[in-house]
């Protein structure tokens, strides 16, 4: 981060908001490069005269919102042929995909709202919503709004720490730890409900391992023939 800061403000402002931009975008392909940092870094920028706030932020929403909306269009396209693989099979059998598509059906737009705000999370929410086929409009809205939201928050607090690098860095090592920690809890949660629900039998399965139904109508078979033997 050091380097950046002592890089961008030297640079054309073309270049510097390109930087921006990719960085907010590459999170949703590459996870561990967070956009968090990039929008930080021009809300500082910004505060320092070398940026505009509000170019700052469009630049970065955008492009995080967009790269999110690309990858989760990915997925839905590839969705029910993933699912056909072996890795897909791994990741969630047939019955799983019902309980996610069930939820997020109940759940969805909430759920990719707040995961939003969570490393991690939020690059997977987009995913799975189109591994699962969701529709697009349930997807876009709410992720569209808590990005805005979010990054419009760090733009904020990256001016509002320009006057101090240090401050700066160690806002964003809080706030990384933070929210990691609760992204961590949610993901425990989800892995608890993956093993368990992985290991229960299907419904299918239930139904034919139970004992064999003798036929309703052994027993008036029989007895109409013994009362035919009596006659004779």
């Amino acid at each position: 981060m050091d380097r950046l800061l002592d890089w961008l403000p030297d640079v054309s402002p073309l270049l510097m908001y390109l930087v921006l931009g990719v960085g907010a975008a590459v999170e949703n392909i590459i996870p561990p490069i967070p956009a968090d940092t990039f929008v930080l870094i021009g809300g500082f920028l910004a505060d320092r005269g070398s940026a505009n706030t509000v170019v700052v932020f469009a630049v970065t929403w955008t492009a995080n919102v967009v790269s999110a909306l690309v990858v989760y269009a990915a997925a839905y396209r590839y969705g029910d042929a993933f699912f056909q693989t072996r890795l897909g099979r791994s990741l969630l059998d047939r019955r799983q995909v019902g309980t996610v598509q069930k939820f997020f059906r109940h759940w969805g737009i909430a759920a990719i709202f707040y995961t939003r705000f969570l490393p991690g999370l939020r690059v997977a929410a987009p995913v799975v919503a189109g591994l699962i086929r969701q529709r697009p409009l349930p997807v876009a809205i709410p992720l569209v709004v808590a990005s805005a939201i979010w990054y419009g928050g760090l733009v904020w607090i990256g001016a509002f720490a320009g006057r101090n690098v240090d401050q700066l860095l160690r806002l964003q090592t809080r706030l990384n730890w933070t929210l990691t920690l609760i992204g961590g809890a949610v993901f425990v949660v989800l892995a608890w409900w993956w093993v368990r629900s992985r290991g229960e039998p299907a419904a299918d399965d239930e139904r034919g391992s139970g004992p064999e139904q003798v036929p309703q109508d052994t027993g008036r078979d029989s007895g109409a023939g013994e009362r035919r033997d009596e006659s004779k």
